[in-house]
């Protein structure tokens, strides 16, 4: 990595946005864009899977968070994750967002990329808790650690948005 490179501002940024099979359905969601591919040039993006990380598996059952709650909620202990089974997986979802935050602070991010929809990764919208398709404005767990300590985060349609503001 060159100088240049390490002063620059970091991106944590989700596997399956960098083409990695991490998601639910074992399928990637990769992020073609002119930025992304300067970015990692750049030796800016820091990519991470915080469920995989937590040790679920690949593929997996869906999970959303419970009774249209959000991330914080779900850090607040005021909301679990159920997997489509029924099975509270909520430790291992908070696990991740650990995970992904302490791998964000050790690699100095100020800034995260990350899946909508996902009840980890969601920036601006995440599943409503009942399976059945319906999404709401929310951020997911990791989205809302990593914003309750200082990261901020942008879901992938807001890469324009999160390049204005690298460097500044």
């Amino acid at each position: 990595m060159s100088s240049q490179s390490s002063t620059r501002d970091k991106i944590l940024i989700s596997a399956c946005l960098m083409g990695r099979p991490v998601r639910y359905d074992g399928r990637a969601k990769p992020l073609h864009h002119v930025l992304i591919e300067q970015w990692q040039a750049e030796g800016r993006l820091v990519i991470h899977c915080p469920e995989v990380a937590a040790g679920f598996s690949t593929p997996r059952l869906p999970a959303e968070i419970e009774g249209g709650r959000g991330g914080a909620a779900v850090l607040a202990e005021a909301a679990r994750i159920l997997d489509k089974s029924g099975a509270d997986v909520t430790a291992q979802f908070r696990y991740g967002a650990e995970l992904a935050l302490a791998k964000a602070q050790a690699s100095d991010c100020r800034f995260a990329l990350l899946t909508d929809g996902s009840p980890s990764c969601g920036t601006s919208f995440i599943y409503a808790g009942a399976f059945d398709g319906e999404t709401r404005p929310d951020r997911g767990v990791t989205a809302a650690l990593l914003e309750a300590n200082g990261i901020r985060v942008f879901p992938q349609s807001g890469i324009e948005t999160l390049a204005a503001l690298l460097d500044r």
